[in-house]
């Protein structure tokens, strides 16, 4: 059975790297002050951002897959998730830096509804952010100062303090993965294109009689990436979400199958909806009209001989 860290507050983590607690809700860390320290497979209970030091290269285990941490990358993890490497006793050289906090710190702020928005909390290792030496820079930054802050006498501020780096360092990991969509613009198409691919391939073998309307989480592991990941790449390319994707793609190949004379039902049953009033509702939400509707506009279009 593997051996896991169950990392339920941030003082779990500071104990088995060696690191004085400062806060109850949150800790930072900077691999160099605790280094060496032994490879942890961990169950968090708290949201992370670990910063990984630019020489380190290793395999991590991310939810039930294994992926290769590139040196210099920034991973985040939420609470619920599983990540890291199986402790075997071995204790090696890190650098590079660590924020864990606990949910609770964000009780009563903007901030605790808006983190369900940083969809990169559910990314896979392999989908984490590379950083530019300056964006960099700016992270680091921003770890220190929060170092900084945990080194005065607590007050009524502080928590308030910590929420507002907490939610600065999420604004600029976002921006950054916006600008790694748009720095890998020929990668991304190329999801895209499998995306679209993958699709078509689904009806053509007609999956759908057996599953019904493929989902994101169907596509995104024929893709091998997270669903968070493909509806980013996806909504950056085409302005879509990836679900909203899916439900036009099938929108187009039902109009096909109306316009060939089809009736409602027999097109949402060939499209693997369950029920036509499901399928009528959907056309009708993205197109504006009923599939009859659709039909009989149609047929008044069509020129007189």
């Amino acid at each position: 059975m593997s051996k896991i860290l169950k990392i339920d507050k941030p003082s779990d983590y500071n104990a088995w790297v060696g690191q004085k607690d400062s806060h109850e809700l949150i800790s930072v860390i900077d691999y160099s002050d605790v280094s060496p320290v032994r490879h942890s497979l961990n169950n968090y209970g708290v949201y992370g951002l670990f910063l990984q030091g630019k020489e380190e290269h290793m395999d991590l285990v991310y939810g039930t897959g294994k992926y290769d941490y590139s040196a210099g990358t920034l991973i985040c993890v939420a609470p619920g998730q599983l990540g890291g490497m199986e402790d075997n006793g071995e204790f090696v050289n890190l650098s590079g830096w660590v924020l864990l906090f606990h949910p609770d710190i964000l009780q009563g702020t903007g901030l605790e509804k808006e983190i369900r928005d940083f969809s990169f909390f559910d990314y896979r290792i392999n989908e984490a952010l590379h950083m530019t030496d300056e964006e960099r820079e700016i992270m680091i930054g921003l770890f220190r100062q929060i170092r900084n802050e945990l080194r005065f006498p607590s007050d009524k501020m502080q928590n308030r303090i910590l929420v507002g780096f907490i939610n600065l360092l999420l604004r600029y990991a976002q921006r950054f993965y916006n600008r790694q969509f748009v720095s890998r613009t020929p990668l991304n198409n190329d999801i895209l294109t499998r995306f679209e691919k993958l699709l078509k391939s689904y009806f053509e073998e007609e999956q759908q009689l057996k599953s019904g309307v493929p989902t994101v989480q169907y596509c995104s592991e024929r893709l091998n990436m997270s669903p968070s990941y493909l509806s980013d790449v996806v909504k950056k390319i085409t302005g879509e979400a990836a679900n909203h994707y899916i439900k036009q793609f099938v929108i187009r190949l039902a109009k096909n199958r109306l316009v060939s004379g089809m009736n409602s039902s027999e097109v949402a049953y060939s499209l693997g909806f369950d029920y036509p009033q499901h399928f009528a509702r959907t056309f009708k939400r993205l197109t504006g009209e009923t599939p009859t509707q659709y039909c009989a506009r149609r047929k008044s279009e069509k020129p007189k001989l």
